[in-house]
């Protein structure tokens, strides 16, 4: 199994999605041969790596998540599951291959209720094909269901990145205490890398003292380089481009710096 983090939090708008996309790009510059898993039903990581259209096209023709996790069984003819290798979308950045994530992921702990062993679906589906890659990225839903609960039982490390509001931060101390009870009860060693200070706006008072209480109270895990609020993020993912091929520095800096931290913290630089 390479080395695999998943990005998590359960709240939503706290620059998941942002961080995962462009540290599997940033990844795939370093020559390290990175897959990154969508496993978000809202499929925001799969659409800021591809346009809607050529989604559809190979939802439909070749399949999504979704399907290797033993949903959608209607599209294919046999009533079985798709070929792993025909659902990955090969090169959507340099070096970077994704697995697209699908609507249908929305009812999937229904649909997989009664299922045995449903935690590790992901990880069996993957298979032998993990073996290719140098770096597995995940990017979650923000929640503990299902569908995160495969990321992290396929992974080796998990983030937490966070924005410097209220909400946003009330729910890490819920969170890392839930991700140790589902790993103990799975007998699963996960390793906590680190919490990233993500979509933080302008200087502001209330953002600042939220920062400094995140930096008191969790110290070295919350990892020092911040990224900013910047439109270039959420112009590259509008335009399915990573951060790294727009104009703005800074921000190309930012993640940079967050990504070369991160892999040092998985002992992979």
């Amino acid at each position: 199994m390479p080395p695999t983090v998943s990005f998590v939090n359960l709240k939503g708008g706290v620059g998941k999605t942002a961080v995962s996309v462009n540290f599997a790009a940033f990844c795939g510059l370093q020559e390290l041969k990175t897959l990154l898993i969508d496993t978000d039903p809202q499929t925001n990581a799969t659409f800021s790596c591809i346009t809607v259209e050529k989604w559809k096209d190979h939802s439909t023709k070749k399949g999504t998540i979704a399907n290797i996790m033993g949903m959608r069984r209607h599209t294919s003819p046999e009533g079985g599951e798709a070929n792993v290798s025909e659902i990955i979308i090969r090169n959507v950045f340099r070096n970077v291959d994704l697995v697209p994530s699908h609507l249908d992921l929305f009812t999937i702990d229904l649909d997989l209720a009664a299922t045995t062993a449903r935690e590790t679906k992901l990880k069996r589906s993957l298979g032998d094909i993990l073996t290719q890659y140098k770096i597995v990225v995940c990017d979650c839903p923000p929640n503990l269901t299902i569908p995160t609960q495969n990321a992290l039982a396929m992974s080796t490390h998990f983030a937490v990145p966070v924005s410097p509001d209220f909400l946003s931060a009330i729910g890490i101390g819920i969170l890392l205490s839930r991700v140790k009870d589902f790993c103990k009860d799975l007998q699963h060693d996960l390793q906590h890398i680190g919490i990233i200070l993500s979509r933080v706006g302008r200087p502001a008072r209330h953002r600042s003292e939220i920062s400094d209480d995140l930096r008191a109270r969790f110290g070295e895990l919350v990892i020092t380089p911040e990224i900013k609020e910047r439109a270039a993020v959420s112009e590259a993912a509008s335009q399915n481009r990573s951060i790294y091929e727009m104009g703005d520095r800074e921000a190309k800096k930012e993640f940079e710096d967050c990504s070369i931290e991160i892999l040092k913290r998985m002992g992979e630089l």
